[in-house]
């Protein structure tokens, strides 16, 4: 039977973490130290947390350790993503029961490390504690390479609002899970592991853009985010947005509208961006859109009437 991680202690706890851990270029003092060094040759260094809560964000029935891990990493990463950086380093703390088995702590490092090492970052520390909820915090580091932070206030009118990634398809897999189904896979991976296109968002930096947020809530919330930060108004055409037959037959099964998982449907963390009227879109981009003077986000010309994404304090 597998020990657990009050059984296993927390230093040693700690070594079967961190031993899943390659190092970087980038890393000049890893895990095992008070803090770690990581080089900043830009000379500055942008970073974001975030924060996911068994229950709130993850299920261990419906996700894996690992599967956890990647999320984890996949959220932090993404944000780095969005402000045009490239990302070099993550750390993780971890607030655990009692009764866990060390082999999900070990499992939850080998995800977080394996998305990391997708974009040449690694993980360099971080804590772990006893506590009644299981959560996982990640926080992530990126170097801007020379470039200026890309913003969500800087859309103008005229603007091209335009989309690189995947939407909808970690919605349609929590529903499916919902609903107590473990297919279609796709769907299901989706949502355990989302896949940011991570590499668009420096190819829209070095293109120019003006704005970009990454879409973790939700495309109409988030793209609210660009609107009300930038002083715009923005309009989100629907015929823009195909919907994967995946998806679409996810729906048609369980009778909902697939239209709204890519409106407002998170957790899959594609970037929205918006580019100079005259810029040619980088690979793995599409126009989904326009900005205009004004305030708030439209659907095809329209006010929306519906929720616009996930809201952590709203009643549910």
């Amino acid at each position: 039977m597998s020990e657990t991680v009050a059984e296993v202690g927390e230093f040693r706890l700690i070594e079967r973490f961190t031993r899943h851990f390659a190092t970087t270029p980038a890393v000049v003092l890893g895990p095992g130290d008070d803090a770690a060094v990581v080089t900043a040759p830009d000379g500055r260094v942008v970073a974001c947390t975030d924060m996911l809560v068994e229950g709130n964000h993850f299920r261990r029935d419906w996700c894996s350790a690992a599967d956890v891990g990647h999320k984890a990493a996949a959220a932090n990463l993404a944000d780095i993503a969005a402000m045009g950086a490239r990302p070099t380093a993550i750390l993780a703390a971890v607030a655990a029961p009692q009764d866990l088995p060390a082999e999900w702590l070990e499992e939850l490092a080998s995800g977080l490390a394996a998305e990391a090492a997708a974009v040449g970052a690694a993980v360099i520390g971080g804590d772990t504690t006893r506590g009644e909820q299981l959560t996982v915090t990640v926080t992530a580091l990126g170097d801007l390479e020379g470039r200026e932070p890309v913003i969500r206030g800087g859309a103008r009118p005229g603007d091209v609002l335009a989309l690189a990634g995947r939407i909808g398809w970690a919605a349609a897999g929590l529903n499916v899970l919902s609903r107590g189904f473990r297919s279609p896979g796709a769907l299901v991976g989706a949502y355990r592991r989302p896949q940011p296109p991570y590499a668009a968002g420096r190819d829209a930096a070095l293109m120019g853009v003006h704005a970009m947020i990454d879409v973790s809530d939700g495309l109409l919330a988030d793209v609210g985010h660009i609107a009300s930060a930038s002083g715009v108004a923005i309009d989100v055409e629907t015929e823009t947005l195909p919907i994967a037959e995946a998806v679409r037959n996810a729906a048609g099964a369980l009778g909902v509208d697939a239209r709204g998982w890519l409106l407002t449907g998170g957790e899959d963390h594609a970037l929205a961006a918006a580019f100079p009227s005259d810029a040619i879109l980088p690979e793995g981009w599409r126009r989904i859109g326009s900005v205009a003077e004004g305030a708030g986000v439209t659907v095809d010309g329209r006010a929306w009437s519906g929720p616009t994404g996930w809201d952590h304090f709203a009643e549910k």
